[in-house]
C-alpha cells in the first residue's frame, strides 16, 4: 500500500480525484475546518440523525454534489484521540470493499490532529486492507492500494506519518513470515529473509549454523533442534544508526518455526497454529524492516535463534539434562517448554554486545493467554525504568503490554534434584515461572521479557498473525534514540548508564 501526506482543506479534499473519500467527523467539528460541499453534507447528515459522531458510526454516500470522488464515507471519530482515529478508520475501511476501488483520500482536517493520530490512521488503513497471498495465489489483492492522507498542515504531521508508514512496513513484514506455513518458513528461509533485508539498507546480517552454535556451547538451543531434519540457524542482525561504539538495544526473538511439543507432544486440535510460534522472530524481522525505512539515530541488534521442535528418534526426552551456553545445567521436564531453552542461550550470547537494554520477545506460555487474553502482551523486568519505558511505548503505539511480577519465590518451583534448574515449574503462575527461568540467564543485563502468546496471532475465522508487537518495539527504540545511551563518569570516560532494579 502506498501512502502520501498532503495539506488539504475541506474544499481541496472534495475536489481531489479518487475512487473514495473517507472523512472523519469529530463530536464537535470546527466551523473553520469544514467548508464547501463537505460542510453541507455533514450538517445535513448530523441534523437529520443519519450520522452519529460516536466512534465508528458511519454513513456511506454516492455521487455527492460538489465532491469529485464517487463515494463519500463519513465516520464519527469521537474525541479524535489516536485510539478513536484507529477505530474510526477501521470502520470506514470496512465499507470500502468494492472491486475497482484503488485510490482513497482520507481527510483528517476536521480533527484536532496530533502526529500520533496520523500514525494511527495510516496503520488502520493498512490493517483493514491487508491480504495474505504468499501461498494463496487465488486470494484477491487488497482493494485499496493508494491512500492520500489529508491534514491541515502536512509539515506538522510528517513525523507521525513517517512513523506510521514505517510501522506498517514492519507489521506487514512480520505478518508475511508469521502467516507462512512451516514448510515455507523454515529456519533457513528466515535467515534468507534477514539477509535480504540487509541488501539495500543500513543492516548487516550474520547467520550461524549448527557447527558455529556448537562451538559457542549453546547446548540448550542445540537440544531443541536435534529432533528435526531442518538445521538450526542463529540469525544476528545489526542496525548501526547511532554513534560508533554506543550501546545498542538488543532484541531477541523466539524462532520456533514449528512446535509439535516434541516428545511431550501437543494435542492435534489447532496444532497448525504452532506455525505462529516464531512470532517473536517475526517481530524482530519486522522491526528491522521498519528501522531500515525510518533510520533513527540508534544502534540495534537483533538475535533470532531459529529451529523446529520435532519428536523424532534423536529428540530430547523428559528427564534429559543439557548444558546451556552460560554453563548452567537444565533438566528437561517437558519438551514442550522449548522456547525458553533456545532463548536462554540467545540471551547469554546477547551479553557480548554490552547492550543498553535487552528485550526478548516470545510466544512463550499459554498461561499468559489465560492471564491477559489477546489485548495486552505480558511484560516482565526487574528493571523499573525499562519496564516503564516499554509500557509507555506500548500505550503510545496502541500496542499495549502489562507488567507482571518477578518475585523470587516464583523460582522455587524450578528447582531440580539433577540439574541447576528444571525447565518448567508447574501450572501455577506459568507465565511468571517461565520469565523467572529466563532471568537466570540475564545476570546483570538490563533485561525485559515480552510474552506475546496471546497477542501475536488470532485464531478462529480471523486466523492470522497480528504483527504485534512491532509497533511497541519500534516506538520503544525511537524513544530510546531520544535518550543518551551512556553517562559521563567523573573521569570523563563513557560508562553505561545505570539501570534501576526492583527490589
Amino acid at each position: 500500500m502506498d501512502f502520501e501526506l498532503k495539506s488539504l482543506s475541506a474544499e481541496q479534499a472534495a475536489a481531489l480525484s479518487a475512487d473514495a473519500l473517507l472523512v472523519l467527523v469529530p463530536e464537535v467539528a470546527s466551523a473553520t475546518a469544514i467548508k464547501g460541499p463537505l460542510a453541507t453534507l455533514i450538517e445535513q447528515a448530523t441534523t437529520s440523525g443519519d450520522l452519529e459522531t460516536g466512534v465508528g458510526k458511519s454513513l456511506s454516500c454516492y455521487r455527492v454534489t460538489g465532491v469529485k470522488s464517487a463515494r463519500v464515507i463519513l465516520v464519527g471519530a469521537g474525541d479524535g484521540t489516536p485510539a478513536a482515529v484507529r477505530k474510526a478508520v477501521a470502520a470506514g475501511m470496512g465499507l470500502l470493499k468494492q472491486p475497482g476501488l484503488k485510490r482513497l483520500v482520507l481527510w483528517l482536517g476536521a480533527l484536532s490532529m496530533e502526529p500520533a493520530g496520523v500514525s494511527a490512521a495510516v496503520q488502520a488503513c493498512a490493517e483493514a486492507s491487508y491480504v495474505y497471498t504468499a501461498t494463496k495465489p487465488s486470494a484477491k489483492a487488497r482493494a485499496v492500494t493508494d491512500v492520500v492522507v489529508g491534514v491541515p498542515q502536512a509539515a506538522a504531521m510528517q513525523a507521525g506519518f513517517d512513523t506510521g508508514v514505517a510501522m506498517v512496513t514492519g507489521v506487514e513484514f512480520a505478518k508475511e513470515w508469521a502467516n507462512r506455513p512451516a514448510n515455507h518458513a523454515t529456519p533457513s528461509m528466515l535467515a534468507d529473509a534477514a539477509r535480504k533485508l540487509a541488501r539495500k539498507s543500513p543492516i548487516k546480517t550474520e547467520v550461524l549454523g549448527p557447527k558455529d552454535v556448537a562451538a559457542l556451547g549453546m547446548g540448550a538451543f542445540m537440544a531443541v533442534a536435534q529432533g528435526s531434519a531442518e538445521p538450526l540457524r542463529l540469525i544476528v542482525m545489526r542496525y548501526n544508526g547511532g554513534e560508533k561504539g554506543s550501546a545498542p538495544v538488543v532484541l531477541v526473538g523466539k524462532g520456533i518455526t514449528f512446535d509439535t511439543g516434541g516428545i511431550s507432544i501437543k494435542p492435534a486440535a489447532e496444532m497448525d497454529e504452532m506455525k505462529f510460534d516464531m512470532g517473536g522472530a517475526a517481530s524482530v524481522l519486522g522491526t528491522f524492516a521498519a528501522l531500515a525505512r525510518l533510520q533513527p539515530r540508534i544502534n540495534v541488534v537483533g538475535i533470532i535463534p531459529a529451529c523446529e521442535n520435532m519428536p523424532d528418534g534423536q529428540a530430547i526426552k523428559p528427564g534429559d539434562v543439557v548444558t546451556s551456553m552460560s554453563g548452567q545445567t537444565i533438566e528437561i521436564l517437558n519438551t514442550d517448554a522449548e522456547g525458553r531453552l533456545i532463548l536462554c542461550d540467545a540471551l547469554t550470547y546477547a551479553a557480548r554486545f554490552k547492550p543498553r537494554s535487552v528485550v526478548d520477545i516470545a510466544t512463550l506460555t499459554g498461561a499468559c493467554v489465560i492471564a491477559l487474553g489477546g489485548v495486552r502482551s505480558g511484560l516482565f523486568s526487574p528493571h523499573d525504568d525499562i519496564a516503564v519505558a516499554l509500557q509507555q511505548a506500548g500505550e503510545r503505539a496502541l500496542d499495549p503490554c502489562w507488567r507482571l511480577p518477578l518475585d523470587d519465590e516464583y523460582a522455587e518451583s524450578l528447582k531440580s534434584n539433577f540439574a541447576d534448574m528444571g525447565n518448567v515449574g508447574g501450572r501455577a503462575g506459568g507465565a511468571i515461572t517461565a520469565a523467572k527461568f529466563l532471568q537466570k540467564f540475564t545476570a546483570e543485563l538490563p533485561w525485559a521479557h515480552l510474552d506475546i502468546a496471546g497477542t501475536a496471532w488470532k485464531g478462529g475465522a480471523a486466523k492470522g498473525s497480528t504483527g504485534r508487537p512491532v509497533p511497541l518495539l519500534l516506538q520503544y527504540i525511537l524513544d530510546e534514540a531520544a535518550r543518551p545511551s551512556v553517562a559521563e563518569s567523573t573521569t570523563g570516560t563513557k560508562v553505561p548508564a545505570k539501570r534501576t532494579r526492583k527490589a
